[in-house]
C-alpha cells in the first residue's frame, strides 16, 4: 500500500459504511475511546462516535502507507491537560495532522502533513443551532444571510467552515463572529459536489455538499485539501478507494 503524499485528504461517509468496511473496528480503539463510546446512552450516537474515530485512522493510514491498527489516536486538552478531549493527534507522529467530525449517521475525517480541520453536519440543523446566527456570524455575514436565496443553507455553510477554524485553533466557539467569511462564495444547495478551495488569508477552504447523505461538510487547511471519493481501506485485498476529486 502506498501513501497519498502530504496533501490533506478528507472523507465523508455514512456511519454504516465505515463500520461495515472494518468488521473488527472495536480493536482499533484505545481504552479511552472505548470508555467515551460506552458513555453514550443510545446505540446510534455511539456508532457515530466510533465510526469517526475509525475513519480518521483509515485516512491517516492511507496518508502514511501503513496499517490502521499501528496508529494510536490520542487527544490532549491544552487548557486542562485532560486526555479525554481536545485536539486529536497520532501518538509519536507530531508531523501528521488529523481531524474528525460526526453527526447523525454521517462522519468525516481528514489527515495531512499540514494543520487541518474538518466538519460535517446534517442539512437540517436544530432550531437551537440556527438561532445562534447572532453569535456565530459577523455583521457582514448576517447581512449576506438575509439577502441569500437560502438563508438556512448560508448559515449552515458558514457554520461548518467556522467549526474547522476552531479545530485548527484559529478561533474559539466564543470568537466565531470575529471570523468574517463573507467574502467567500456560498452556493444555494444542489446535488453532491465539491466547491473550492477558496483562499482566506493563509488558509484553503474547501466545501462539500453530499445530497445522498443529506449533509454539508468543509475542510480547511494551510495546504490545498481535497475530498476523497470513498472510504479508504488498509488491507491489501481491498482497493484503496481514496482517489481524491480535487478542484
Amino acid at each position: 500500500m502506498t501513501g497519498t503524499g502530504g496533501r490533506p485528504t478528507a472523507v465523508v461517509a455514512g456511519t454504516d459504511e465505515v463500520l461495515g468496511a472494518v468488521p473488527a473496528y472495536e480493536r482499533l480503539l484505545t481504552g479511552v475511546e472505548r470508555r467515551r463510546a460506552d458513555a453514550f446512552l443510545t446505540p446510534a450516537p455511539r456508532a457515530d462516535f466510533i465510526a469517526a474515530h475509525v475513519l480518521v485512522r483509515l485516512c491517516a493510514a492511507r496518508l502514511l502507507g501503513r496499517p490502521a491498527d499501528s496508529l494510536v489516536l490520542e487527544q490532549r486538552c491544552p487548557g486542562c491537560g485532560s486526555g479525554e478531549h481536545g485536539r486529536p493527534g497520532l501518538a509519536g507522529l507530531p508531523q501528521v495532522y488529523v481531524s474528525l467530525s460526526h453527526t447523525t449517521g454521517v462522519v468525516a475525517a481528514v489527515a495531512g502533513r499540514e494543520p487541518v480541520g474538518v466538519d460535517v453536519e446534517r442539512r437540517t440543523l436544530p432550531d437551537s443551532v440556527r438561532g445562534a446566527a447572532g453569535r456565530v456570524l459577523s455583521t457582514a455575514e448576517r447581512a449576506a444571510m438575509r439577502e441569500h436565496a437560502d438563508p438556512g443553507g448560508y448559515f449552515l455553510r458558514q457554520w461548518v467552515r467556522k467549526e474547522c477554524f476552531v479545530k485548527l485553533g484559529r478561533t474559539t466557539l466564543g470568537g466565531l463572529a470575529a471570523v468574517d467569511l463573507s467574502g467567500l462564495p456560498v452556493g444555494s444547495g444542489g446535488p453532491s459536489r465539491r466547491v473550492g478551495p477558496y483562499r482566506h488569508g493563509d488558509l484553503y477552504v474547501l466545501d462539500h455538499t453530499d445530497a445522498r447523505r443529506d449533509a454539508v461538510a468543509a475542510v480547511v487547511s494551510t495546504a490545498r485539501p481535497r475530498f476523497g471519493a470513498a472510504v479508504p481501506h488498509t488491507a491489501p485485498e481491498h482497493p484503496a478507494g481514496l482517489e481524491g476529486r480535487s478542484t
